[in-house]
This record gives C-alpha cells, sequence and structure tokens, in this order.
C-alpha cells in the first residue's frame, strides 16, 4: 500500500511565468476551427449532395435556406472558420521551420491571423454580393 508523500510536489513552471496572449488564443481557435470545419462543413457538403440526389424540389429548398438570413450567418461563419483555419495553418507551417518564436514576432503573426480571415471573408463575402446583385 503505498503512502501519502509528505513532500509537496512543485507546480510546473508555466503555470507562472507564461501569460495568456495571442499565440495561445491563435493555438487554441485554430484546433476549433479544425474541428468546427471537419463536423459542420461535412454536414453542410451531405446536406448539399443529398439535395442534388434527391432532385430539384429539394436543391431548391436547400439553396432557399442557404440563401436566407440564418443560412447566410452559417455560411459567412463557415467562411472565416475556413479562413482562420488556413492562416493559422500556415503561421503553424512557419513555426515548424524553427523561426517566428520570437515574442513580438509570434503575437504579430497570432494578431495577424485574426485581421487576415476577417479581411479574406469580407473581401470573399463582398464579391459574393456584389455579383449576386449584378447578376
Amino acid at each position: 500500500m503505498t503512502r501519502p508523500s509528505t513532500h509537496t510536489r512543485p507546480l510546473s513552471p508555466h503555470l507562472g511565468i507564461y501569460r495568456f496572449g495571442p499565440h495561445m488564443i491563435a493555438s487554441i481557435v485554430h484546433r476549433v476551427t479544425g474541428d468546427t470545419l471537419a463536423t459542420l462543413g461535412a454536414l453542410m457538403l451531405l446536406g448539399w449532395l443529398g439535395a442534388i440526389a434527391a432532385g430539384a424540389a429539394a436543391y431548391a429548398k436547400f439553396t432557399d435556406l442557404a440563401w436566407s438570413l440564418p443560412g447566410k450567418v452559417v455560411l459567412v461563419g463557415l467562411t472565416w472558420i475556413f479562413f482562420q483555419h488556413l492562416f493559422s495553418g500556415l503561421r503553424h507551417l512557419y513555426l515548424d521551420t524553427g523561426a517566428g518564436y520570437e515574442l513580438k514576432t509570434n503575437r504579430a503573426m497570432a494578431i495577424a491571423t485574426f485581421v487576415l480571415s476577417v479581411i479574406a471573408t469580407a473581401l470573399l463575402w463582398g464579391m459574393i454580393m456584389m455579383d449576386g446583385l449584378n447578376g
């Protein structure tokens, strides 16, 4: 039988020296966006393919739902998730080369992933909406 230790074990050093920063948020968001793309994106794809297979009436219902306000919110959200995951993945690829671990550089790259994903989403949806108005 084991006896409880009378020694107090030290805490991991990361609990006292790391501050929660943009690089940590970017890493967590990267994991969440990957899971969301895998699940929600797959469900959307399967729904779309099912609607195509079910015929013209089902496809028309699907497109009506997709272009309704709640559908657009989901599509814009998925677009942001895609771009966030893309830019964060590029950030991780750059970090895998051994570069970019300086605090200022790492912080700037983490913030850039969020800024670039918002800009890319706005540009893409701006083009989609302009095309919808023109055609």
